[in-house]
């Protein structure tokens, strides 16, 4: 090459070795130890701090201010279908006028249950009021309906579902939060509402033969995943509060029959449906379905006897599970849709429920703290990020059937007026204060990462 000094095969050979990471730490101004630049602030799409239970409950508040606007208590009469005003006698047909949101739904009964649980975190009685209100305006509407004759009542009315259950939709969230509110002392004589509830998932629900509640939607003999949380916490406060432990050893046998159909050990999470006449049996682990298991166990978990025959099971199966959605959850905190594909969208109401079975699982001892407590820290902080200025819960997943194709769950579309997110995030957010209150006291950032555990100062 004339022109160029001559250079030694050694020389060159030298030159073109690449530098190793230690050396690119070493390299230039950036390795001076007194820039602190390993200090510097992450591009974290959401805060990473632990969260202080002043911020938790202020999110709390603005949830509960929004939905005490968006979900109001309007009497209408069913035959004008004309609200009524202030102080006027209810008709002869009352109504609910229909807000946003449907005062009674399964989706309401867990923020019923969440609002109880906030109200119990945080000592706010305005957590209380909301259910209060609604569920004795509701206690009332089914007392006239509940006075008429099967034939003589109107094809529609507000509280068909409680006193005429045909779906575990209908009635096992709505009467696990009426159990809870009336134990609480919050809402008295719901007894009525509640006990038609417990009798149709006891009694006239439809099973497989051995017992496993089941639905003939979309194929005959379908479990659906979600049906955990439609049926095990109501069977559990029906337990808890009346002694009678039949509605345990249902609620033991649900989550183990399902969990032997459903649950993939190797992946510690869940399949969304299963159908008895399909071979093989799919798998799309859709987080809210997960989501619903997850509660399921943990509230029956809660209330069952350690002395229960089924309660190491029980406690194995919620551990394996908790492992199964720690390895899943995204790098900005959420879950995604589908819980093993990245590439669908992260979904708010199925990463609040994780936050909640983890730090429920922290509080109650079933979970590490070290392990688990900076996984929900981070999901926490990313579901906050989704509770707006007005308090209305985004990027939440519409009401979902079942699929069995990864784009019937990856384009499901999402809404700040879907339901499903308020009473997670209440459940969550409660869950969170007492965490922070109690193993996660002393919680905190430390050397660029979230420690739950002692972390002296060097």
């Amino acid at each position: 090459m004339k022109g160029l000094p001559y250079l030694s095969l050694s020389l060159i050979a030298v030159l073109l070795i690449p530098p190793s990471p230690l050396d690119a730490q070493l390299i230039g101004p950036d390795a001076e130890p007194a820039l602190g630049l390993w200090k510097k602030p992450s591009a974290m799409p959401v805060s990473y701090e632990v969260a202080e239970t002043e911020e938790i409950l202020a999110k709390l508040e603005s949830v509960l201010r929004y939905l005490e606007t968006a979900s109001p208590i309007r009497i209408g009469d069913l035959e004008t279908e004309k609200a009524l005003e202030e102080g006027e006698k209810w008709p002869r047909l009352p109504g609910l006028v229909r807000g946003p949101f449907a005062l009674v739904s399964y989706e309401w009964g867990v923020t019923y249950a969440g609002m109880l649980s906030a109200a119990e975190a945080t000592g706010n009685e305005d957590f209380n009021r909301f259910v209060s209100e609604r569920l004795t305006t509701i206690r009332e509407l089914s007392e006239v309906y509940g006075e008429m004759a099967e034939d003589d009542r109107p094809e529609r009315y507000p509280t068909k579902r409680l006193l005429e259950p045909h779906s575990l939709d209908h009635c096992g969230a709505m009467s696990a939060a009426m159990i809870k509110a009336q134990a609480a002392g919050v809402v008295e004589n719901l007894d009525t509402l509640w006990q038609s509830g417990l009798h149709h998932v006891g009694t006239e629900q439809y099973r497989l033969e051995d017992g496993t509640l089941a639905r003939n939607r979309p194929m005959k003999d379908s479990l659906w995943l979600d049906d955990l949380y439609m049926s095990v916490p109501a069977l559990t406060q029906m337990a808890a509060y009346t002694g009678d432990s039949n509605y345990f050893d249902d609620a033991v046998r649900q989550m183990t029959q399902f969990s032997e159909r459903m649950f993939i050990e190797e992946e510690g999470l869940y399949r969304h449906g299963w159908v008895q006449e399909m071979d093989p049996h799919p798998y799309f682990p859709w987080a809210r379905a997960n989501g619903w298991a997850f509660m399921a166990n943990a509230e029956l978990l809660s209330e069952l006897p350690k002395d229960h025959p089924g309660y190491e099971k029980m406690l194995e199966l919620f551990q394996a599970h908790a492992a199964g959605l720690s390895t899943t959850q995204g790098i900005n905190g959420l879950w995604h849709q589908l819980l093993n594909e990245p590439g669908t969208y992260e979904e708010t109401s199925a990463s609040a429920m994780f936050v909640f079975g983890l730090a429920k699982g922290i509080n109650e001892g079933w979970l590490d703290p070290l392990t688990y407590g900076p996984i929900a820290s981070l999901g926490w902080n990313a579901v906050a990020e989704k509770i707006n200025e007005e308090g209305q819960v985004e990027g939440t997943c519409v009401g979902t059937g079942m699929g069995w194709d990864k784009a019937f769950y990856a384009y499901r579309a999402t809404s700040m007026y879907a339901a499903h997110g308020y009473g997670p995030v209440l459940l969550a957010g409660a869950e969170m204060i007492r965490l922070r209150q109690g193993l996660g006291s002393k919680a905190r950032v430390h050397d660029g990462g979230v420690h739950f555990g002692e972390t002296p100062d060097w």
